[in-house]
Formats: structure tokens, C-alpha cells, sequence
């Protein structure tokens, strides 16, 4: 239940023009770093989350997981805080994992995150030309932070 990710900005948002994506909705009841709850409703499914502090390299945290009905979800994004995440998520095969691109709408509009999940901190993986800036482990760039302080391209 330790999820190992790395985050980055996304240069070439040229990417994605081939792929489907699929809406995500997701609200957080807590956003506090020791533990925040994240209610997700992707496509026609929706989850409860629960994450753990991130470690020292911001590379790995704890993260628990569970399918629930969707009327549920419902009702818990009711009392979500005010600002809900709303993007657009594109997956793009990568060796051993998948890049998860996402795409955000709404007050994030302008951000585009590609992410991508793997078996060790310690995993080496080509990195494409696609590309930008590592954000790993940069608070400003979780969605729990941008519920609170949405992202707004200038």
C-alpha cells in the first residue's frame, strides 16, 4: 500500500492527440498532510483514498484505496471542500508502468501533469522528450494543495 510516483510538467501537451481520456471529479473531506481523504469519481466508478505523508524524497507515501458506490460519492463530494479538481486523464504505456497525464479544467486550467507509478524509488526509466520540470515531492503540485490554491495560467 506504499505508492512510488514521480511527477512532472509537461511540455508538449501535443502528446495526448491521439489518446482518450476520461473525466475525473474529485473532491477532498480533508486535505491535512498527515492523512487526507479524497473522494474520485473516474468515468462510470468512483473511490475513497486515504494518503499518508510523503517521504523525505517525496518520492513515496501511503495510499489506501477502496471502491464505493457512485450515490455515495456522491453525497461525500457534497462535503468535500469547496474547490473540486476536475481534469481530464489520458494513460500512455511506458516499459514496466504507464504514464498517467493529466489534464486539468476549471480554476487548474493551463496545468498538465504527467505522472508515473513504479516498483522502487530507486526505478530507472526513460524519460521522454515530452517532458518538463521534475515536480516530485513539490507540495504546489498535488491535488489536495491545488483544491486549496488552484493553479491559474497567466
Amino acid at each position: 500500500m506504499i505508492e512510488i510516483e514521480r511527477k512532472f510538467l509537461v511540455n508538449d501537451p501535443t502528446i495526448i492527440d491521439n489518446l482518450k481520456g476520461q473525466r475525473i471529479t474529485q473532491g477532498y473531506l480533508t486535505t491535512d498532510p498527515e492523512r487526507n481523504v479524497r473522494v474520485r469519481i473516474k468515468g462510470v466508478k468512483a473511490f475513497i483514498t486515504i494518503k499518508g505523508v510523503s517521504s523525505d524524497s517525496g518520492l513515496s507515501r501511503y495510499e489506501w484505496e477502496k471502491e464505493i458506490p457512485m450515490v455515495e460519492a456522491e453525497e461525500l463530494l457534497e462535503l468535500a471542500l469547496p474547490e473540486i479538481i476536475d481534469k481530464t486523464r489520458y494513460e500512455l504505456p511506458q516499459e514496466y508502468s504507464k504514464w498517467e497525464i493529466d489534464v486539468f479544467h476549471g480554476n487548474n486550467k493551463g496545468l498538465i501533469i504527467a505522472e508515473i507509478e513504479l516498483p522502487s524509488e530507486d526505478a530507472v526509466f526513460t524519460k521522454p522528450s515530452w517532458l518538463g520540470d521534475e515536480v516530485t515531492g513539490d507540495h504546489r503540485y498535488y491535488n489536495s494543495y491545488l483544491s486549496e490554491k488552484p493553479f491559474i495560467k497567466l
